[in-house]
């Protein structure tokens, strides 16, 4: 008595059927990581030292693309932004990562490095304390004086947590509300330095 099983034939349609499958699971993923860094987050690299230190240069970011679409814009959120900038006939578009410190129809100015909005102090507790121990002005905050500027309706002011290197309102000006990307909310990268923002 033959105790074996006869072998299992598969159909040449069934294989078809089983690289459809996986094609339609790859395809439909790809087209999710595509949704989800088009319209929801987005990882961005930090290049430079203005937000120390808070963040530093390597540091990796993500970035909630929809949050501002559900709530507004808040005091202290850090945000990444377009800078177009042009020169002669060429359009160019930085990606820049500042904190938000004032709104339109705000009036914000600076004196002894200290920020006030509308004549009062705005405390800043995310300052770098190295920074803000140097006894020079200049050295602390890089413009220590700043004359108070109204913000345009529907525009920012926006500066960097490392005052003395950072480039931003203070040097052009407050930037529209529809230029921002979105919050940036979490450092991913390195794990070590891994925080909420």
């Amino acid at each position: 008595m033959n105790s074996e099983q006869p072998p299992v034939m598969t159909s040449p349609n069934q294989g078809f059927r089983i690289v459809r499958e996986w094609v339609t699971v790859l395809v439909v993923a790809l087209v999710i990581a595509i949704t989800v860094r088009s319209l929801i987050l987005q990882q961005f690299y930090i290049s430079g030292p203005s937000m120390e230190a808070t963040m530093f240069q390597d540091n990796r970011v993500l970035v909630n693309k929809l949050s501002y679409r559900l709530h507004d814009i808040h005091r202290g959120d850090v945000v990444v932004f377009d800078r177009v900038t042009v020169d002669g006939q060429i359009v160019q578009h930085d990606d820049l990562i500042k904190r938000v410190i004032a709104f339109g129809g705000e009036t914000i100015s600076i004196k002894d490095c200290k920020v006030f909005i509308d004549g009062k102090f705005l405390n800043e507790p995310y300052l770098n304390d190295f920074d803000l121990a140097q006894t020079v002005l200049e050295d602390r905050c890089r413009i220590p004086m700043m004359d108070a500027t109204l913000v345009p309706k529907n525009q920012i002011f926006v500066m960097g947590d490392n005052r003395p290197q950072s480039f931003d309102s203070r040097m052009f000006g407050p930037i529209e509300q529809n230029l921002v990307v979105g919050r940036a909310f979490v450092i991913i990268w390195p794990f070590s330095a891994a925080k909420f923002l």
